[in-house]
């Protein structure tokens, strides 16, 4: 049986990424798919800008006292990113010739109602 607090952060991350789901849409965006898993990893949100396929990280802090969302997509994370990021084309070739980008939504405060920043090409697959 979960946690508790697992059971908690889940439900905080669905909400935030529904919310940053949602200002995206607003926005012009269209959902292509959420919460795609691969073994290198999950793509929050796969999303269709005009031609442009769009994989987007979505990341929630209570507060900036250690960075905003953003600072937390390290090295690191940008390569699993982008491995999940190819695995998603591999497993959707029709798409594989499509421009594509990686942006973040950092999300802060109540995650009911999130503030939301939209950093568009927040990376480059070569970064």
């Amino acid at each position: 049986m979960p946690r508790a607090a697992d059971r908690g952060k889940r439900e905080r991350g669905a909400a935030v990424e529904a919310a940053a789901r949602e200002h995206l849409s607003e926005q012009g965006l269209r959902e292509f798919a959420s919460n795609a898993g691969f073994r290198v990893g999950e793509l929050d949100l796969v999303m269709l800008d005009g031609d442009t396929l769009v994989f987007v990280e979505v990341r929630y802090r209570r507060d900036d006292r250690f960075g905003g969302g953003a600072a937390s997509v390290d090295a690191r994370k940008r390569r699993k990113l982008v491995l999940a990021a190819q695995a998603f084309l591999q497993r959707h070739p029709a798409h594989a010739e499509r421009a594509c980008r990686f942006d973040v939504v950092e999300a802060d405060g109540d995650p009911a109602r999130p503030q939301l920043r939209w950093l568009r090409d927040a990376f480059r697959a070569d970064d």
